[in-house]
């Protein structure tokens, strides 16, 4: 049994002794390099760790999220962008809302033309003397042809009237949105007048006719009133002339004319007529 024993152990240790050196190097290779894997693994962890704690990279990281990272202008034409894309027409919206309503100011102005015009026409109307008939411009309560029927009976511009059957002087007169509290600008249309304070183009010299001698008081009738006692005054006559006669009052004319005498009263002052003529 010693025996059987012992050549047991002379097998074992002759099968150890013939073993491939080369194998069991192997094996003691693969199992260094797997503790140096795992070793090298700590230590590559273990300095990346140390190498990103670094300040160098923590600048190149603080760079990089500072390229990363739009810059102020991009920003703002972005959020425009995203604006414009998502809000278009939230946008338009505000931009119709923003434009302001007709003011109220404005607005009782214009209520308080049309009801003064509206009160004149009806009384001129009413009255049936005569003197003045009113009608509208293409139905336009600002825009009226006032037909002038007497002027002095005694003046020579009436006479003037009858020798050439002129039957009224045609004068328009239009309403500005402020009127009554600024005056109307009047020419004379027909026929064509020479003197009595009638200019080129139908032009009118007033003073009454200016903001500095207008009153809101004063009514159509009653400027019809001191333009027909001014025409008197002022010796005006129908023009006969050939071929001047004949030639028609222009607006355009008329209110150059009239800006420019109003400029040359402003300076030198109203000698003629005065407001309280007539």
């Amino acid at each position: 049994m010693a025996t059987l024993l012992r050549k047991i152990g002379l097998i074992r240790l002759h099968d150890r002794d013939t073993e491939d050196p080369k194998h069991h190097q192997g094996s003691l290779k693969g199992s260094k390099g797997n503790q140096k894997n795992n070793a090298n693994k700590h230590c590559q962890t273990a300095n990346e760790t140390n190498i990103l704690s670094t300040p160098e990279i923590k600048a190149r990281k603080l760079d990089q999220h500072g390229k990363d990272k739009p810059s102020g202008k991009d920003k703002q034409a972005k959020d425009a962008k995203e604006k414009q894309q998502t809000g278009g027409g939230g946008s338009k919206a505000t931009s119709a809302s923003s434009i302001p309503p007709l003011a109220p100011h404005r607005q009782h102005c214009t209520q308080v033309r049309t009801r003064r015009l509206m009160k004149e026409l009806q009384e001129i109307r009413r009255l049936g003397d005569n003197f003045i008939t009113v009608e509208l411009v293409e139905d336009n309560l600002y825009d009226w042809n006032v037909k002038l029927h007497q002027v002095d009976k005694d003046s020579a511009l009436w006479q003037d009237m009858k020798e050439t059957s002129t039957e009224f002087i045609l004068l328009n007169v239009t309403f500005p949105d402020n009127f009554p509290f600024s005056p109307p600008f009047m020419r004379v249309l027909t026929p064509r007048l020479e003197n009595g304070y009638v200019l080129d183009g139908g032009a009118i010299c007033m003073e009454l006719l200016t903001p500095r001698g207008w009153s809101s008081a004063y009514t159509v009738e009653a400027v019809m009133r001191q333009f027909a006692a001014s025409l008197v005054k002022g010796q005006g006559r129908i023009c006969r002339k050939a071929g001047k006669s004949k030639k028609a009052f222009s607006r355009k004319e008329a209110e150059a004319t009239f800006k420019s005498l109003v400029k040359t009263h402003e300076k030198y002052g109203w000698v003629s007529p005065p407001v309280s003529d007539g």
